[in-house]
């Protein structure tokens, strides 16, 4: 199939919510987020801060979503209220919630910071809620590139598997 018809069968069967990943680090892990964005169904990935990210590991599947650059967190704030967006940062953070017991809905943005140092404080301030994933074992947190697909594959169980 050409390019075109590719996406437009990915936008048709697509999913409402959306990846925005905080670019502080050029981290490896954001295209691994990318991939897994792609093979969930998201069709669009915000990337604040750096521009420049790297793509080995999306495997040229941002090819066929729409990546968007917003060049600071008040910025992509301000865009995602334009256009509807609640903000969902995913951090374990003090103040978080579970995200078991967190009720989120379709048209949200969910934040996934950088391996390491997670969400900055100045993207956290513009979140409209923070949800952890629940851990059992001794390490204080996991991958974000796993976070990520943990956490879109939930959203998909809730609001798009169950139909």
């Amino acid at each position: 199939m050409p390019h075109e018809q590719i996406v437009a069968a990915l936008d048709e069967r697509g999913v409402e919510f959306e990846i925005a990943i905080e670019n502080t680090l050029r981290d490896y892990n954001m295209g691994t987020i990318v991939r897994s964005a792609n093979a969930f169904g998201v069709r669009t990935i915000h990337v604040v801060g750096r521009r420049q990210w790297n793509r080995r590991g999306a495997m040229m599947t941002e090819k066929y979503l729409e990546v968007v650059h917003h060049d600071s967190p008040e910025r992509f704030a301000r865009t995602m209220r334009d256009h509807g967006r609640t903000i969902v940062a995913v951090d374990n953070v003090p103040g978080s919630s579970l995200l078991q017991r967190t009720q989120i809905g379709r048209r949200v943005v969910l934040v996934f910071g950088q391996e390491g140092p997670g969400l900055s404080p100045e993207i956290l301030e513009h979140c409209d809620q923070i949800v952890a994933i629940e851990q059992l074992g001794s390490t204080r947190s996991i991958n974000v590139g796993v976070a990520a697909g943990i956490v879109m594959y939930e959203m998909l169980r809730r609001h798009y598997l169950q139909r």
